[in-house]
């Protein structure tokens, strides 16, 4: 069936958050009904009831990938969507703890339609209080990208022709995925005279967690090693506060 845009929601134990992630979603479809969306959710092998909740919720597709990391879950959300849907456009990756704006959605649509935008991404707001430093981390990451021009990973769309061209999310790398796919389609759409946007008004709204889970140390830690050493992003365990989770939040 024709699909006009997908949106992909990666998901390892997500079972407390999809409902709420996928209401959004969903309410955010809602408000752009001359477009046909879908659904996707992508099980990463999850211990939990991710997937019953998913289809309990009404995601229109449940993928599986059984392989922890994130840039192969939304590949294998996107390429099981491109098998499921013909004449599909436009991709949308949406994190499962983020709540995504009906008017942001439709800017992103609307964008990628104009033909002068390959692909984007928003500028991001936690759900609620959050540590000093993290609040520090989140207003220095949305000056940077915004300068840049790079997409957070907890909303990203583009041209589906342009996602594919590129290769999709970088399969060597466990953390900043996101940077790679926005730099790679940033060249694409450059060659073709399509511009990559970061949008700004409505942020999208996304969980503050990590700030509860993880202390000062545990984000100086991290980033320290991924500052003087890029490659430690080829490594999981280097990248491991992607990763890891308290016990309690599982």
């Amino acid at each position: 069936m024709p699909v006009d845009y997908i949106i992909v929601i990666p998901a390892f134990n997500e079972e407390a958050y999809l409902p709420a992630t996928i209401q959004s979603a969903r309410e955010a479809m809602a408000a752009l009904p001359d477009h046909d969306g879908k659904l996707v959710v992508v099980d990463n092998n999850s211990t939990d009831r991710t997937s019953d909740v998913a289809r309990e919720q009404g995601a229109d597709l449940v993928a599986f990938e059984p392989v922890n990391q994130i840039s192969r879950t939304r590949n294998t959300g996107a390429r099981a969507a491109a098998d499921a849907f013909e004449e599909l456009r436009f991709l949308v990756f949406l994190d499962a703890d983020t709540q995504l704006p009906p008017d942001l959605l439709r800017q992103a649509i609307e964008l990628l339609e104009s033909q002068t935008v390959c692909a984007g991404g928003a500028v991001t707001e936690a759900d609620g209080p959050l540590p000093f430093y993290v609040e520090w981390l989140l207003a220095f990451w949305n000056w940077w990208a915004g300068t840049l021009g790079l997409a957070a990973g907890s909303f990203v769309f583009c041209l589906r022709e342009g996602f594919e061209a590129v290769g999709g999310f970088d399969e060597k790398v466990f953390a900043g995925e996101e940077v790679w796919l926005s730099k790679n389609l940033k060249r694409w759409g450059k060659k073709r005279g399509l511009k990559f946007r970061v949008l700004t008004d409505p942020p999208i709204v996304t969980s503050g967690r990590k700030g509860e889970w993880f202390s000062a140390w545990d984000f100086a830690g991290q980033l320290l090693v991924l500052f003087l050493f890029p490659w430690a992003q080829r490594s999981r365990r280097l990248c491991r506060m992607w990763y890891r989770r308290p016990e309690s939040s599982s």
